[in-house]
């Protein structure tokens, strides 16, 4: 999320993208130190002041170091 980006902007974009067939997204709210994690069907799961991001089962053996 750039600073110029609504929020309420870029949730409705993550939708769309799990809408469209996209089976995880990851809106980084550095701003406010916060997560939310998208996928298929699912409601959307919130991480405050995350210290990594991963996602075996999509990104097999990928860790995003949030350095938050």
């Amino acid at each position: 999320m750039s600073p110029s980006d609504s929020l309420k902007d870029v949730q409705k974009k993550m939708e769309e993208y799990m809408n469209g067939g996209e089976k995880l997204g990851w809106l980084i709210d550095q701003k406010n130190r916060r997560v939310e994690i998208y996928r298929q069907r699912k409601k959307v799961e919130i991480l405050d002041y995350p210290r990594s991001l991963s996602r075996e089962d999509v990104l097999p053996g990928f860790v995003l170091d949030m350095g938050l």
